[in-house]
C-alpha cells in the first residue's frame, strides 16, 4: 500500500508535525523545525498552525525553512493562511472552520496542495469534492490541546477514512505506539503536536512515528 495519495504530483506525507503559537514562539524553534525536516523528509510535513501570530511573522517563519522544504522534501503547511503560503513558497495550506472554502482557496490556488480539518464524514465528503488532497481527522484520543472535547475514537477515524478517497490523516493525542491502531482504521498517515515538539529530541520522536508507521505499512 502506498504512503498515501497523490496531492499536486507528490505524495502526502505520513507524518504530520503540527505547531501551535506556543511552540511557535519557542526559543530555537526554527532549528528545532529543521531538525525534524531533516529527519522526516519527503515522507513528513510541518504545519505551521497558529491563531494569534501576525501573519508577518508566520511568513518570516515560513520563509526561513523554505530551503529546508526545497533541500529534504519535507513539507512546510500553512494553517488557515493561504496568502501566508504562496507568499512564502509553502507546500500546502491546511484549511480549518476558520479558513476560506476549500472550492475557493482550489480556484485561487491550482497548484497547492490543500487539506481540510474535518470534524465528520460529511465535511470530508464535502473536501474531496471541492478538490482537497487529503483530511486531517480528530481528535481521536484525549489531548491537553482540546481539552473541553473528549476523544473520538477509533469508529470516527474508520468512518472518516471509509467516506472519502482521500488520504486521512489522525490527529488528537497519538503516540508512535498507537499508529498501528491508527492504520488499522484506515489512517493514511498520522499528526502530533507535543507528541513531536514536546520531546527534548523532536527529531528523534518524529522518527519514531515514522518507524511505527513502516513497522505497520501492511495494515489496514
Amino acid at each position: 500500500m502506498a504512503d498515501a495519495a497523490a496531492a499536486g504530483g507528490a505524495i502526502v506525507p505520513v507524518v504530520h508535525a503540527v505547531t501551535d503559537d506556543l511552540i511557535l514562539s519557542r526559543v530555537g524553534f526554527l532549528e528545532r523545525a529543521r531538525s525534524v525536516m531533516v529527519a522526516l523528509r519527503d515522507r513528513g510535513a510541518v504545519h505551521l498552525r497558529a491563531r494569534n501570530l501576525p501573519a508577518a511573522r508566520l511568513y518570516e517563519i515560513a520563509l526561513a525553512l523554505h530551503p529546508l522544504q526545497e533541500a529534504t522534501g519535507c513539507w512546510i503547511v500553512c494553517n488557515d493562511r493561504l496568502d501566508v503560503a504562496l507568499a512564502a513558497g509553502a507546500r500546502g495550506v491546511q484549511l480549518t472552520s476558520r479558513s476560506m472554502s476549500m472550492a475557493d482557496a482550489r480556484g485561487v490556488a491550482p497548484a497547492m496542495a490543500l487539506g481540510a480539518s474535518v470534524h465528520a464524514r460529511a465535511e470530508a465528503l464535502i473536501a474531496e469534492r471541492a478538490g482537497g488532497d487529503w483530511v486531517v481527522a480528530g481528535n481521536v484520543f484525549p489531548t491537553r490541546s482540546h481539552a473541553a472535547a473528549p476523544g473520538k475514537g477509533l469508529l470516527f477515524l474508520r468512518g472518516v477514512a471509509a467516506s472519502t478517497h482521500l488520504p486521512c490523516i489522525g490527529i488528537g493525542g497519538i503516540r508512535p505506539e498507537q499508529v498501528g491502531v491508527m492504520r488499522a482504521a484506515g489512517a493514511r498517515g498520522v499528526a502530533a503536536i507535543s507528541g513531536i515538539w514536546g520531546a527534548q529530541d523532536a527529531d528523534r520522536a518524529a522518527m519514531e512515528y515514522l518507524s511505527s508507521y513502516d513497522a505497520h505499512r501492511d495494515t489496514g
